[in-house]
């Protein structure tokens, strides 16, 4: 029978072997960071650094070795020309989400993990390494973050780690606190805006946006604008395990694994506990 999750043990167990790649990819991202890093700009316009290239080399590795029957889908891999073929389970990475957060000294980039079965993210990580923040699911309906400490060994287990189960908020009738982009705002998404009842917005990079939703900081993102599905897989998987949403124009979830169109993403509205009946 086709099924769309993974079970609680799975996602521990995917956690934990995880853990020591992500931590050594985020030391690499931290060795260039607010440091002189070459910027090369890829056919697609969009900036790429050493940093990019070095983490996702180690993270491809992990996966490899810990799911060698798994195709990945990377972004990097991609612009160097990797075609996977995919079945109806696969890995999306982003080795670092928030590329020009990255160059322009702040500290909201992210790594992004996700796992995708029948087009539904199962499993999500995201971990900020400037932030030391850690995201990500654990079963579903279960996701949780946790700080990882500077000043202490590396964890090799999530079991290691003080956790905070994260929930998405109702709106309150102030307005909605809207997760919104630094560098992509546009005429477009604007509008979306514009319908609806704001309180205030608070500009952020990557899928750190996903996040502050998912822990009830924030209740919309919206993006009328080019994305990738290792943009926001893993970000929807951790929302969604919050009580969240994250659908197109039309209300649908967003699905993946549309390698015919390069792996982009429609339009989209990241939603907290509030619903889009609130547009």
């Amino acid at each position: 029978m086709q099924t769309d999750h993974i079970d609680q043990n799975t996602c521990h167990a995917l956690a934990n072997a995880l853990l020591p790649s992500v931590l050594a990819a985020s030391e690499i991202q931290l060795s260039h960071f607010q440091a002189s890093t070459t910027v090369i700009t890829k056919a697609d316009r969009t900036p790429v650094t050493i940093a990019d290239r070095e983490s996702e080399a180690v993270l491809l590795k992990a996966l490899k070795t810990i799911a060698p029957d798994i195709a990945v889908v990377a972004e990097e891999d991609m612009a160097a020309g990797a075609r996977p073929v995919i079945g109806d389970t696969f890995f999306l990475v982003d080795p670092l989400d928030g590329t020009r957060e990255f160059i322009a000294n702040r500290p909201e980039f992210t790594i992004n993990i996700a796992l995708v079965r029948f087009g539904h993210p199962v499993f999500g990580l995201i971990y900020a390494p400037a932030l030391r923040r850690l995201y990500l699911t654990l079963g579903p309906n279960h996701a949780i973050s946790t700080t990882v400490s500077a000043n202490a060994p590396n964890p090799t287990s999530i079991t290691e780690l003080a956790k905070t189960r994260l929930s998405t908020r109702y709106s309150v009738p102030s307005g909605l606190v809207v997760a919104a982009s630094h560098s992509h705002m546009n005429a477009a998404t604007e509008t979306i805006l514009a319908s609806l009842k704001i309180a205030r917005q608070t500009p952020m990079g990557s899928s750190l946006k996903f996040c502050r939703i998912a822990e009830g900081a924030a209740d919309i993102y919206p993006r009328v604008g080019p994305t990738s599905e290792w943009d926001t897989a893993a970000g929807q998987a951790i929302l969604e395990a919050a009580g969240g949403s994250v659908v197109d124009l039309a209300g649908t979830p967003l699905t993946y694994g549309h390698a015919a169109t390069g792996y982009k993403n429609p339009a989209f509205v990241a939603w907290g506990r509030s619903s889009s009946k609130t547009a």
